[in-house]
């Protein structure tokens, strides 16, 4: 898999399962400290018998944009286009890819209330890379004991310690 430069990745090769080699799990999550304020975002990205994770951060930021910005940069980080599932615990980044997407475009990015649509910058990035792929997305509840998504949270939260630490 291809990361950004600025990105950290860890490599865990104890994997205890095969999975299907033609499909990817992607398991992602975003967390800010303070709405807007340092944030951080995370991915577990699993294929074959591999493992791989990835995060990243911003000094100022929100929750939304990093919950977008973890399925950006784990789309991104694929090397081919690929079959994948991606999970989220964010249901506004899950029915936005899915449902509200194509609404927005119609009305110019605009929502139902004839306001911007938040975070259009990664909305338009996020169309762009899962054009490349066949992504279904899966929702997970967050916080509720689930291996990956909890990997993917406290990956995120690396972020956020990473920029206060840099502060």
């Amino acid at each position: 898999m291809v990361l950004a430069a600025d990105d950290k990745a860890v490599i865990d090769g104890s994997k205890k399962q095969e999975m299907n080699p033609t499909s990817v799990e992607i398991f992602t999550d975003g967390a800010c400290s303070g709405n807007p304020g340092p944030g951080g975002w995370g991915a577990v990205l699993r294929w074959r018998n591999e493992e791989y994770e990835i995060w990243g951060s911003e000094t100022h930021t929100t929750n939304n944009r990093m919950e977008l910005t973890a399925a950006i940069k784990a789309l991104e980080s694929l090397k081919r286009p690929v079959k994948a599932v991606l999970y989220t615990d964010s249901t506004y980044v899950k029915e936005g890819i899915t449902n509200w997407l194509p609404t927005w475009k119609a009305r110019n990015w605009k929502t139902a209330a004839k306001k911007p649509v938040k975070n259009v910058d990664l909305w338009q990035v996020l169309e762009e890379v899962v054009d490349k792929h066949d992504v279904k997305w899966s929702w997970v509840k967050g916080h509720a004991g689930h291996p990956e998504n909890e990997r993917a949270d406290a990956l995120a939260r690396r972020g956020v310690s990473a920029i206060r630490d840099s502060e």
